[in-house]
């Protein structure tokens, strides 16, 4: 029996060009006629973006390798799990730049003192610092940050940038006490609890730069007891 010969097979393959997608992160809106612009606001320490905060890009290759069910749980990562907990400390670190660069920024400018300006433009440039940690660690986390600042923090802005003279100045130094003295504990908490070694040194870094805006805001001797948190029971 003869056996045929096979015909030549010849396979063309074609090339697919992919176009990348773009998102458009949503503005910062403002509360009032006396919310800075984040734009507007002049620094030798400026916010990553315009004037939007947009959400961060995620890099798959870095992130947790166990299921997540929405934002609960302890998610397991090369550098250790990751708990519900040190994920929140990411969260609220990245909350306090959205609106306490923003305002020491303005109050570089705006404040009636030499004191507070000089305080707080140390205290834009290290959250500054804070943010740029913080972006990177959600990035190799894989944790979804804020793009804007709570309703609370919004209306601490709006309540300042009303303000002149030394009105501003003691409305400024009150709230910026407040919210440090709230996140202090946080810190404390992630510090002596976290098991992941990422979010371990991140914390020792809030940990200084928190220390030291309360030392800052408490050197211009406008604190009073509206300045700190209400103590526990």
């Amino acid at each position: 029996m003869r056996l045929r010969r096979s015909r030549p097979v010849i396979v063309v393959c074609g090339l697919a060009a992919m176009v990348p997608l773009g998102a458009c992160a949503p503005s910062f809106p403002a509360q009032s006629a006396g919310l800075p612009d984040v734009a507007a606001v002049q620094t030798t320490a400026p916010l990553p973006t315009d004037t939007a905060f947009p959400e961060e890009t995620q890099d798959a290759a870095e992130s947790p390798t166990a299921d997540q069910e929405g934002d609960s749980g302890t998610w397991l990562t090369k550098w250790g799990p990751l708990s519900e907990t040190d994920r929140s400390l990411i969260k609220k670190v990245r909350l306090a730049t959205l609106w306490e660069m923003v305002i020491a920024q303005e109050a570089v400018q705006k404040a009636s003192t030499a004191k507070v300006r000089k305080i707080s433009s140390e205290i834009a440039s290290q959250h500054h610092e804070l943010d740029e940690a913080a972006r990177d660690l959600a990035t190799k986390l894989n944790v979804e940050l804020p793009v804007r600042p709570t309703d609370d923090q919004q209306n601490w802005m709006s309540d300042i940038s009303g303000r002149t003279g030394i009105d501003y100045d003691t409305t400024y130094v009150k709230w910026l006490r407040l919210a440090h003295g709230q996140i202090f504990g946080l810190i404390g908490t992630v510090r002596g609890s976290t098991q992941n070694t990422l979010v371990r040194k991140f914390s020792e870094q809030c940990n200084a730069a928190v220390l030291n805006h309360q030392r800052l805001l408490e050197s211009t001797g406008l604190t009073t007891p509206e300045s700190f948190p209400t103590p526990s029971a």
